[in-house]
């Protein structure tokens, strides 16, 4: 049951809502340049607002203060996109390779045995053996530490040894993503 303060609280809110959505889903869009993630980052900001409404409404200025959440939203959700994309770039910058004559057949089995990894096992043994980034460079693109990198990478090379039933898997697993990257991923 709501009170009345709750329920002045509640129109209130409400009001403020109306008069500033608009104005604030167009601030996001001109901080960010996505008009797709705008709506999402000012219903963010005033879902932030509603949960403090007592201190906002009390505020000089509230639709400072709710410019203000939309701007640190829109911060964060730019470093995050940065972040992702040296992450992206980290992964695919390795230089282009060509190999001779690839073993279609191991190339497929190798892939085959890829998918079987989880996602982290088998980024880190791309990452590791298929790029030969280093194990920092790994932890850097996956966003983990470098021990992780050291024993997800040592779990997956031990998993596709036994599913491959061979000691060559790194050999296998550069030739196989070269095979790949000279058919522009299409054996996938």
């Amino acid at each position: 049951m709501g009170t009345v303060v709750d329920d002045a609280a509640s129109v209130e809110f409400h009001a403020f809502f109306e008069r500033h959505y608009a104005e604030l889903s167009r601030l996001a869009h001109l901080l960010t340049g996505e008009p797709d993630a705008a709506d999402d980052l000012a219903a963010d900001a005033l879902l932030a607002l509603w949960h403090r409404w007592d201190r906002v409404r009390a505020a000089d200025h509230p639709a400072a203060y709710a410019r203000g959440v939309v701007a640190n939203l829109a911060r964060t959700r730019i470093r995050s996109a940065v972040r992702e994309r040296r992450r992206v770039a980290l992964f695919w910058s390795q230089r282009e390779e060509k190999t001779e004559n690839p073993d279609v057949a191991g190339v497929v089995d190798v892939q085959e045995a890829l998918r079987r990894l989880p996602f982290r096992k088998r980024a880190c043994v791309v990452l590791r053996h298929a790029f030969d980034l280093s194990e920092k460079d790994t932890a850097l693109a996956l966003g983990i530490s470098v021990g992780t990198v050291k024993s997800q990478t040592s779990k997956g090379m031990a998993e596709l040894q036994r599913l491959l039933g061979t000691q060559a898997v790194p050999q296998k697993v550069h030739a196989a993503m070269a095979r790949t990257a000279d058919a522009g991923g299409r054996d996938r």
